[in-house]
């Protein structure tokens, strides 16, 4: 128990250095991959540079993680006197020198309120979210394990090295109904229980963080914001099924994550908290960083195992599962990034209270990348059963630009197409398989009318055609048979039976590949073709595109708004396009290509496709 004592006296230390009881002002700076790349490094160097220049000795500037809202990086949030905070959205250069200047150097927010993220916007955003996975990105400092310290981090540890057995807190975690966070949807007590029951003196905990998902940026979001989380819960599970020892597999395309993930390993070990005899328990516990190449099929449990092991990244049959035969041939507990991130909180606030969240068969909250055709693209985390209505059109903003919601495709290249019809679903694992997709990982891609549905099957097809490993016949020779019907109907060569064929082979190798990856790859193709099959049939029966997508299916014309500019003639590559100066020209059909230069060129939109 002084060990507990001892944690919470530093966590109070700690948490009143950051809530400026002595007048300080706080000032976080999303540095997260989204925030760099949208030029938060710039924001951040400004804002060296005036506090300097103005002498704001009682300023404290954090780097943290990603703040959720994408959409506005770059971007900053100002925490003053309470937790009320003021985010200042879109920045360059000329609006964050007024923002010191004007506001922080005057007070005077008036002037620089048009900069403020909109209250209404603000409320609507984050109205319907729970955060327990993103509690601390874009809050603390990913690289000062103090301040995560501050936040109550590593009291979790401390409860479980003092005052818990192995087998007490399994049952915790068997009791609060996570399941696994990565796409499949295990029970995680379960998955420890039988790790902890497996013989054996040595074992491992590994932590999946390969997120290979087109629009997926759920665990690397969570790596680069709070990267000690991960740490404290790994510790816990080694702990929980009698292993000293972890691996982080990252993928090496996220260096961002990895920098702050190393940085978070010393700072633990430098504080006792990794290592030998961590908080004078007798219990040893120390991780590893693997980087992954990249390879989409090393999300799979088998061979990201083998990727560990130096092997190539490909998948084995099981069983035997990983919690019997794992990294070299040792029990292996494996959770993603997002599921260890659960952890440390149900180990605090109890089973119930994470149960109490969610629906029967699906408890806590869920976090979702949104991405697409939605207006507030983003992180979000909203517990499970929320409807797909309220994430995509309360949180996310609804469909930008006048259009109209067609689908949502959630789980990457491994789920599928959601309609309209569906929108009032609650999200849950059960509900997202009955429609025809899944959880996976997070990914929820957002669909409006300008979208081919064909076209987008096409699309995660041909991703999964890319990044098979080739071990087994049904994927490595039936998606490339599906994708090259698929090429064909969008080609404008396809014919009505092609349809039939498709869907047999889908359920071919949903049955007969070996991994999860293989049996999920045809989703994609399935769900629309559910759903969505007069595209098809349009595609193939009158040769047309009705989304205007498939250029092989694709008509251009010029209406009578031609001016006879000729700008659409000299760029044409082809020379299909003819007529005089200021009279209407004409598209030679035999000749055109279809490449959609003379769209480009006309600034009358004159040239119309259909």
């Amino acid at each position: 128990m002084k060990i507990l004592a001892e944690l919470k006296a530093k966590q109070t230390i700690e948490y009143d250095k950051i809530k400026q009881q002595q007048g300080r002002t706080r000032i976080t700076v999303g540095m997260a991959t989204c925030g760099i790349s949208a030029g938060a490094k710039t924001i951040l160097e400004v804002l060296k540079r005036e506090i300097h220049k103005h002498q704001l000795t009682n300023i404290e500037l954090i780097e943290s993680g990603c703040i959720g809202t994408c959409r506005f990086e770059p971007l900053i949030e100002i925490y003053q006197d309470t937790d009320e905070k003021l985010t200042f959205i879109n920045l360059d250069a000329a609006k964050t020198e007024q923002i010191v200047s004007e506001y922080l150097v005057e007070g005077h927010l008036e002037s620089v309120r048009p900069y403020l993220f909109d209250l209404d916007e603000r409320t609507a955003f984050y109205a319907k979210q729970k955060k327990i996975a993103l509690r601390n990105c874009g809050v603390l400092d990913p690289e000062n394990i103090n301040e995560y310290i501050a936040y109550g981090g590593y009291q979790a540890l401390g409860k479980v090295l003092t005052t818990m057995g192995q087998q007490e807190v399994i049952d915790v975690i068997k009791a609060s109904g996570l399941r696994g966070r990565g796409g499949g949807g295990f029970p995680t007590g379960l998955k420890w229980q039988f790790t902890y029951n497996s013989p054996g003196e040595e074992k491992y905990v590994a932590c999946n963080a390969d997120e290979g998902d087109p629009g997926a940026f759920m665990d690397r979001s969570v790596l680069e914001g709070d990267p000690h989380a991960i740490l404290e819960a790994m510790a816990i599970a080694g702990y929980a099924i009698g292993a000293n020892y972890g691996y982080i597999y990252v993928r090496a395309e996220y260096p961002v994550a990895v920098h702050r993930l190393e940085i978070a390993i010393e700072q633990a070990k430098a504080a006792g908290l990794f290592g030998s005899n961590i908080l004078n328990s007798g219990f040893d516990f120390d991780i590893e960083i693997r980087l992954g190449a990249g390879a989409f099929v090393c999300g799979e449990e088998t061979a990201l195992i083998s990727s560990i092991e130096g092997q190539r990244g490909i998948p084995r049959p099981r069983p035997p599962y990983p919690a019997v035969k794992g990294v070299w041939d040792k029990p292996t507990m494996l959770n993603n990034v997002e599921t260890y991130a659960n952890i440390a909180q149900i180990i605090i606030n109890g089973a119930e209270w994470f149960n109490g969240m969610g629906t029967e068969r699906s408890s806590g909250t869920k976090v979702f990348a949104l991405g697409g055709n939605i207006a507030n693209t983003g992180l979000v985390e909203v517990p499970m059963g929320t409807t797909l209505r309220e994430v995509i059109f309360e949180i996310g903003g609804g469909i930008p630009n006048g259009r109209t919601f067609k689908a949502v495709q959630t789980g990457g290249p491994s789920g599928g197409c959601i309609t309209a019809e569906f929108l009032d679903t609650g999200i849950d694992y059960d509900n997202l398989i009955a429609l025809g997709s899944m959880m996976g990982s997070g990914g929820m891609i957002v669909m409006d009318d300008s979208n081919c549905m064909v076209d987008i099957a096409r699309f995660f097809l041909d991703f999964t055609v890319d990044e098979s490993c080739g071990k087994c016949t049904p994927c490595r020779e039936g998606t490339k048979r599906m994708l090259e019907i698929l090429e064909r109907i969008v080609g404008g060569e396809g014919i009505i039976e092609d349809l039939d064929k498709l869907e047999r082979l889908g359920q071919i190798i949903k049955k007969a590949s070996l991994c999860g990856l293989g049996q999920t790859a045809p989703n994609p193709v399935l769900s629309t073709l559910k759903f969505f099959r007069q595209e098809y049939e349009a595609h193939i029966t009158d040769q047309k595109c009705p989304a205007g997508v498939c250029q092989a299916l694709l008509e251009y014309t010029i209406t009578d708004d031609c001016i006879g500019c000729t700008k659409c003639a000299r760029v044409c590559p082809v020379g299909a396009i003819t007529g005089v100066v200021r009279g209407k020209h004409v598209i030679d059909q035999s000749k055109c290509i279809k490449c959609g230069a003379c769209v480009d060129a006309c600034n009358f939109a004159a040239v119309i496709s259909g």
